[in-house]
C-alpha cells in the first residue's frame, strides 16, 4: 500500500484532510509525523511515497515553514492540493456539561478562532495552550471532567470522547489548503496550477515589475505572489508565485524560460491539478 506521511499526531486537521482525499485508510498506510519538516524529509528520504502538509489558511495566511522547506531545503514537488473547512468542536469526557467546564485546552490558534463562543459561553474558563488540537484532545483522557478541549471530530472519536458543542469557530469560512508532495510532476489535467520560486540576482528598482511583466505580456493569471526572506542579508527576498496553467503548457514554459534570463534562478515547486470541491 502507498505510504503517505502527514502532520500528526492522529486526530489533526491534516489527518482529516488525508481522510477526505482517500475516503478511508484501507488502501494507504498513513504515517503521522511530528513536524512539517519531518513530513517533507520523509519523502526526500524515500520513507514515504507522498507527504501531506498544510500550506495556507484563509485566516492566518501562508504556513511559512512549509514554503521555506520546499523552497530552500527539499527537492520534493507539490503534486496535488486539497482544501478543507476548519470546524472546531468543544470536546469533553462523556457526560460532561458546558456548565461544568472550568478549563479549556487547545492550540492557541484554535482558541483564538473560537473567541466569541468562549466569551459568550465560558468567559471565566482558564485557557491552557497545547502543541496541537489533537494533543489537547488526547490530554483530556488524563484530566478531570471539568476540562474540555477544542479539536476535530476524528480526535473525539479516536479517544472515545464526546462533542458537547460543535462548529464553535467564529468564522464559518475558515479553510486550510493542504498540498501533497512527492518526487514527480503530474501530467496535465483539465485545470492546473504551477508554483515557482524566483531568486533574484540582486535587488534593484523594477525587479518585481520585470518578473510580473513576463506573465502579464502572455496573459497568464497569477493566483498568488508572496515574498520570503532569501536566507541571506536583511532586505534580500525571493518571490513565491502561483499561476494558472501547467508547466507543459507552451505559454507557461515560454514565460518561465524567458524569466530565467533576468533572475538568478527559478525553482519549480510543482505543477499540479487545482482542487475542485464539486468534482471530488
Amino acid at each position: 500500500m502507498k505510504k503517505i506521511s502527514y502532520l500528526g499526531p492522529e486526530g489533526t486537521f491534516s489527518e482529516e484532510a488525508l481522510l477526505k482525499f482517500a475516503g478511508s485508510f484501507n488502501n494507504i498506510t498513513p504515517l503521522p509525523m511530528p513536524s512539517i519538516v519531518d513530513v517533507i524529509k520523509s519523502v526526500d528520504r524515500g520513507e514515504a511515497e507522498e507527504g501531506l502538509i498544510p500550506i495556507e489558511n484563509s485566516l492566518e495566511g501562508s504556513v511559512n515553514i512549509a514554503q521555506d522547506i520546499l523552497a530552500f531545503e527539499s527537492e520534493a514537488k507539490i503534486i496535488r492540493e486539497i482544501t478543507i473547512a476548519i470546524r472546531h468542536n468543544l470536546i469533553a469526557k462523556k457526560g460532561a456539561k458546558i456548565s461544568q467546564i472550568k478549563k479549556i485546552i487547545s492550540h492557541p490558534h484554535a482558541t483564538a478562532q473560537c473567541r466569541i463562543f468562549l466569551s459568550d459561553n465560558l468567559p471565566d474558563a482558564e485557557i491552557i495552550a497545547a502543541n496541537s488540537t489533537a494533543e489537547a484532545v488526547r490530554k483530556l483522557t488524563e484530566l478531570e471532567s471539568d476540562t474540555a478541549a477544542i479539536g476535530t471530530k476524528i480526535a473525539a472519536q479516536l479517544y472515545n470522547l464526546e462533542i458537547i458543542a460543535d462548529d464553535i469557530e467564529d468564522s464559518k469560512v475558515n479553510k486550510t489548503r493542504f498540498v501533497f508532495v512527492g518526487n514527480f510532476i503530474p501530467p496535465k489535467s483539465s485545470l492546473d496550477k504551477t508554483s515557482i520560486v524566483c531568486f533574484l540576482k540582486k535587488d534593484k528598482p523594477g525587479s518585481l515589475y520585470n518578473i510580473l511583466k513576463e506573465f502579464a505580456d502572455r496573459n497568464i493569471n497569477l493566483t498568488k505572489i508572496e515574498s520570503r526572506p532569501a536566507r541571506k542579508d536583511i532586505g534580500d527576498y525571493v518571490f513565491m508565485i502561483d499561476m494558472e496553467g501547467h508547466i507543459h503548457d507552451k505559454v507557461i514554459f515560454e514565460a518561465i524560460e524567458s524569466l530565467r534570463r533576468s533572475v538568478y534562478m527559478i525553482k519549480i515547486l510543482g505543477s499540479y491539478p487545482v482542487w475542485q470541491e464539486k468534482t471530488q
